[in-house]
């Protein structure tokens, strides 16, 4: 196989020697060069006169605050591939998310929360946060979601959303700004407590803050702004592009499943497929001593 890959190889040089015309190539360095500098181009995006978080103004009249907004619009507009991976998943994510933040009282623009924090992914942080809306595992205990080697709720978009709201309510009642609730989902509310009574300001915007939480309001509000004019920036799709959520219905259980695969095939499902519906079950049993009752997703069309 290499022999002959090598031959075929040294005919097509030899033979491409033979006629090859070295001044009329539009693929040497030079004309590289000269397609590149005359054709590529990369925008500078212009700012918006106003902008707000949920009903909260963004001072973008404030230098540095504009340098930040600024930044987060030029890496989420550029990152291309993960721009049209958020407008695709959006598409699948957000009906489940926007009824429960509309039920508990939370402001639809937190579902932008969601987005900065995983991308609606359920990933994992080098923290150990979990979940769509990267919740760590004492939070999520204090929250009243389950967390153990058979069942985490982080995993659970419906459960974890309503934790999240719980969150972000105790937030608000604290701190009475929205933006600030948001900071202190990233930084916490312990540290954004310290740093408004050390640094005298109750503005979010006037706080001195770790790079990480310096950028977080400003990645949220500039993806809440991309992602409500996706093509005002550049992204193309066509509604057959986006993803769809399954089509299923929930099965109650009150007793243990010895094996997870076994029940899957019950309904006609793969052990992939059930766990693609219900990410929360974390192993291939499920042992439930109290006789909870849990509501696992079935694929309807199985």
């Amino acid at each position: 196989m290499h022999k002959r890959i090598l031959f075929l190889i040294t005919g097509f040089l030899i033979a491409g020697i033979a006629g090859y015309n070295f001044k009329t190539d539009p693929y040497t360095n030079e004309a590289v060069k000269n397609g590149f500098h005359n054709n590529y181009k990369v925008y500078a995006i212009p700012l918006p006169d106003s902008l707000q978080l949920v009903d909260e103004p963004v001072p973008i009249d404030q230098k540095d605050v504009r340098e930040r907004i600024d930044r987060e619009l030029l890496v989420n507009t550029y990152w291309q591939s993960n721009g049209l991976l958020l407008i695709k998943r959006k598409n699948k994510y957000f009906p489940v998310i926007e009824p429960i933040l509309k039920r508990e009282g939370i402001p639809d623009d937190f579902k932008y929360l969601a987005v900065a924090e995983s991308g609606l992914q359920n990933v994992t942080s080098p923290s150990g946060a979990k979940g769509f809306w990267q919740i760590m595992k004492k939070t999520a205990e204090e929250l009243g979601l389950e967390v153990n080697d058979e069942v985490d709720e982080r995993y659970h978009l419906e459960k974890s959303t309503v934790a999240a709201c719980q969150y972000l309510k105790k937030a608000k009642q604290k701190y009475g700004s929205w933006t600030l609730s948001a900071a202190s989902y990233n930084a916490g509310m312990t540290k954004i407590t310290q740093e408004l009574e050390r640094q005298k300001t109750d503005n979010y915007y006037d706080l001195l803050l770790n790079n990480e939480t310096a950028r977080y309001v400003p990645r949220i509000i500039a993806l809440k702004y991309i992602l409500e004019h996706p093509k005002e920036f550049g992204f193309i799709f066509s509604k057959d592009d986006l993803y769809t959520p399954y089509d299923s219905y929930e099965v109650a259980v009150d007793s243990s499943i010895t094996d997870l695969p076994g029940f899957a095939k019950q309904f006609k499902m793969s052990y992939k497929e059930l766990k693609l519906l219900n990410p929360w079950l974390r192993s291939d049993k499920l042992t439930n001593k109290n006789g909870k009752t849990y509501k696992i997703k079935i694929l309807k069309n199985k």
